[in-house]
């Protein structure tokens, strides 16, 4: 069963994928490069990679760097919360700039201004210099809202669920291929030559590199929109500047972003703490090989290549068959099991059964991230990047209070803080019991019946009389026809009219 609306006869067939009539591709297919829906997602993903292998290509070498250092265990959770404290902030200007400049420019800008960060590493020679470079690198992982933003601009509704999750997924492999990456750079330099305090300095020229390369193959390659970049399209009058004051007005003000923030902050959140602390904890409890320690970390991360896009795609079969209550339910369920097995992690006492949970909770949270950005895209049509960044910075927020409540210092265990922090996940998940909308329902009930609510009632509530009368609205009005798939099985037993009257159930 397809929902899909393509181009009219008489339209020149201008994209390689089918496309609904904001010319968002209704199809994603995974191993084309075709432009510029899926040049795009090969862009988003391979520049978060790159920046997520920046940002924690220290932890795999910390026992190393440490010893260069000095570190003592505070310095390195100091460190660690500010690898993932700066992008908080950033998470939330990305979103604005993407909403304002598009996300080709604000995600390239990024990318090279935090690029000198990780070249500066090589010669931090203070924990306290150590901590800032990790703090300005950790900026660079605001790109993951620029990578939602581009793929919730490429993709319709039916699979923008799948493209978000592979794009961030296959991002966050960069989580764990860096375990992998970073330790074995290392040997390699060492063994040509160097001693041990220098070569893990030369290391991170590597992840520094891969970096700036990425960003130029967005400007050298990317595109806004499915119809051309931002700067061109306003030029041209077929898309028009919007107010930054109303954008963040409509963005602050929506509850369900607010709620949506909050889960996200123990989803990935929860995933950059353990990115974080996974390598340590294996190598300090277990006394195994830093080698060693680093693989089994790295499984943790590299199920992001098929755990977070699964979440994805479970968001959209859900709502292909419930609507927009099916992505609800999911999301909640899956990531409550995280929560539930995260407390187990922190219970088992074995190396075998400490790996087997760590990979069944990885699995879980992770694919609770896709799930998350099956919602956000349905959220605000007008502040879209506001919404995906608040969402996104939330998810930084959650990683900085986890590390400062239970993994600073020595005041718990790290066994100790991974259950407590899985009790946090099963918590903080359950506010996703309030998203309500009027349209399409929430968790525990359907569509409102006092008063008739349609998707554009919703959509067009974002502007005011005279900004419609100006013509401004077009782009959520066509956006509110197009996420009608949102009602599930009851869209096909209706016109999609836009003065359709919703069923009470899904």
């Amino acid at each position: 069963m397809e929902i899909s609306s393509t181009i009219t006869e008489t339209e020149p067939q201008k994209f390689a994928l089918p496309v609904d009539s904001e010319h968002k591709a209704t199809e994603f297919h995974l191993f084309s490069a075709a432009a510029p829906h899926m040049r795009a997602f090969h862009l988003s993903w391979i520049s978060f990679f790159s920046c997520f292998v920046s940002t924690f290509a220290a932890p795999p070498l910390l026992p190393i760097i440490r010893d260069n250092l000095n570190l003592t265990a505070t310095d390195i959770g100091n460190a660690g919360i500010a690898s993932v404290s700066g992008a908080v902030f950033a998470r939330i200007a990305m979103g604005t700039a993407c909403d304002l400049f598009g996300p080709r420019l604000a995600s390239a800008s990024l990318i090279l201004l935090t690029a000198p960060a990780v070249y500066f590493t090589s010669i931090a020679s203070s924990p306290i210099s150590f901590l800032l470079v990790r703090f300005f690198t950790g900026f660079s992982l605001a790109t993951f809202v620029s990578a939602q933003f581009w793929m919730s601009s490429m993709f319709s509704g039916p699979v923008v669920g799948t493209a978000n999750g592979v794009a961030a997924g296959w991002g966050n492999l960069g989580g764990g291929a860096t375990q992998l990456i970073m330790p074995l750079v290392f040997s390699l330099i060492r063994d040509i030559g160097a001693v041990k305090f220098t070569a893990w300095r030369i290391a991170f020229f590597i992840p520094a590199l891969f970096q700036t390369l990425s960003a130029f193959a967005i400007l050298i390659f990317g595109q806004d929109l499915p119809d051309g970049n931002y700067q061109r399209l306003q030029n041209s009058g077929n898309k028009q500047k919007d107010k930054f004051s109303r954008l963040f007005y409509h963005g602050i003000t929506n509850y369900r972003g607010w709620i949506l923030a909050l889960t996200y902050g123990y989803c990935f959140g929860v995933e950059l703490t353990v990115d974080n602390i996974i390598a340590e904890y294996f190598y300090d409890r277990f006394n195994l090989k830093l080698h060693t320690a680093g693989i089994i970390a790295a499984s943790f991360g590299l199920a992001n290549l098929v755990s977070r896009p699964a979440g994805g795609a479970l968001s959209d079969m859900m709502a292909k068959r419930f609507g927009m209550r099916g992505r609800l339910w999911a999301l909640w369920a899956v990531q409550t099991l995280g929560g539930v097995f995260c407390i187990i992690l922190g219970q088992v006492g074995s190396l075998t059964a400490s790996i087997v949970v760590m990979i069944v909770f990885s699995v879980f949270v992770q694919a609770a991230c896709g799930l998350t950005f099956g919602v956000v895209p349905f959220v605000s049509r007008r502040s879209l990047g506001v919404i995906s960044g608040m969402t996104g910075g939330g998810g930084n927020v959650g990683a900085v209070l986890t590390q400062l409540i239970f993994f600073k210092g020595s005041k718990y265990s790290k066994e100790t803080g991974i259950t407590l922090m899985g009790i946090m996940i099963v918590c903080c998940t359950l506010p996703i019991f309030l998203i309500y909308f009027p349209q399409w329902g929430g968790m525990f009930c359907g569509p409102s019946l006092e008063k008739i609510a349609t998707e554009e009632d919703y959509y067009l509530s974002e502007w005011s009389s005279k900004e419609q009368g100006k013509g401004l609205h077009q782009a959520s009005l066509k956006f509110a026809d197009n996420s009608r798939s949102e009602r599930g099985r009851r869209v096909h037993s209706q016109t999609l009219s836009s003065n359709a009257t919703p069923s009470a159930n899904v």
